[in-house]
């Protein structure tokens, strides 16, 4: 399907989720899809991705909602909560299973680490319960159905992508086995109801684009160009996050902050830019944005001072 009619006003989006404090590489994303916004005069949306509470952390939304309220940025509308919509993922799941696009999966995590190949997204699904017929009155796991037909995109950074998804993923969940609704169809269906014009996010998730894409056909919903930015690294390649040693955002210096966002960016901030209020940094930022000097990089090492050796 063909992206968006770019006469539509632009509409960009961050969308964490709630598993912990900000942290470096968070806010980038952030300052990436906001300067892209921004830059096209066009509007910058707050989702709150909260579909999985035993990864959730207590406060961790309103801490990233405050820290990013203190670092300048002004969502153009209230902040969608994904966990407010549930209806509305449900009545996805029953239309695909209505139409035999996706069927139910009785199928353990376990059996599929023992029999499926490595993919894109994890195991290779097999197809085992494609044709079955009676399933474990305990199965709530949905899988979608995918076909050997290409899907083909290119991305603003990391250019032309093509990806078979049968063979290469398999079929994938849309609502996972503990009753949870997946990410892939939570963040296809906010997309087209906030009117998503260009999806920009980190590296780490271009190999879920294709599944989303398939979805977005599947559902009859317009497919956003995108924008995938390098993720923060550490010293040992790993993306920064909790588990590798990543500190939250220090909300008290939110000037240094954005600077080293703009450095990691390759904007090159002039000597300086630091002393000047916040706005000022934003409008400069804005004015010369300039993404093309991130194309072909996956990764980029984090800031030293945002990142910790972890205690053994």
């Amino acid at each position: 399907m063909p992206s968006p009619d770019q006469h539509l006003p632009y509409r960009g989006r961050f969308a964490p989720s709630p598993t912990g404090p900000l942290h470096f590489g968070s806010l980038v994303a952030a300052v990436a899809s906001y300067l892209q916004a921004r830059s096209k005069d066009g509007q910058w949306v707050l989702r709150i991705e909260d579909l999985d509470p035993p990864r959730e952390s207590p406060g961790a939304a309103g801490d990233i909602i405050q820290t990013l309220l203190q670092h300048g940025f002004e969502p153009s509308e209230p902040v969608l909560w994904q966990s407010e919509r549930l209806k509305l993922y449900e009545a996805a799941v029953d239309e695909l299973l209505a139409r035999g696009i996706a069927y139910r999966c009785s199928c353990t995590r376990k059996e599929l680490q023992a029999r499926a190949l490595p993919g894109r997204m994890g195991p290779i699904y097999p197809g085992t319960c494609r044709e079955r017929t009676a399933h474990s009155g305990k199965s709530r796991s949905v899988r979608v159905r995918t076909d050997a037909s290409p899907i083909e995109f290119s991305d603003a950074l990391q250019g032309s992508n093509t990806c078979r998804l049968e063979s290469e993923v398999g079929d994938y969940l849309i609502r996972r086995g503990d009753g949870l609704i997946a990410y892939h169809l939570a963040v296809v269906v906010d997309d087209h109801a906030q009117g998503i014009t260009e999806v920009v996010r980190g590296t780490d998730l271009l190999d879920s684009t294709p599944a989303q894409i398939h979805l977005q056909q599947t559902l009859g919903l317009d497919t956003p160009d995108y924008m995938h930015i390098p993720v923060a690294v550490n010293r040992q390649g790993k993306k920064l996050s909790k588990q590798t040693g990543a500190v939250p955002v220090d909300s008290q210096k939110p000037a240094t902050n954005l600077l080293s966002c703009l450095q990691f960016l390759r904007q090159d901030p002039p000597e300086g830019l630091e002393s000047e209020p916040l706005q000022t940094i934003w409008d400069w930022a804005i004015g010369q944005w300039w993404p093309a000097q991130l194309a072909g990089h996956s990764n980029i090492a984090t800031p030293a001072h945002f990142e910790q050796e972890r205690r053994t």
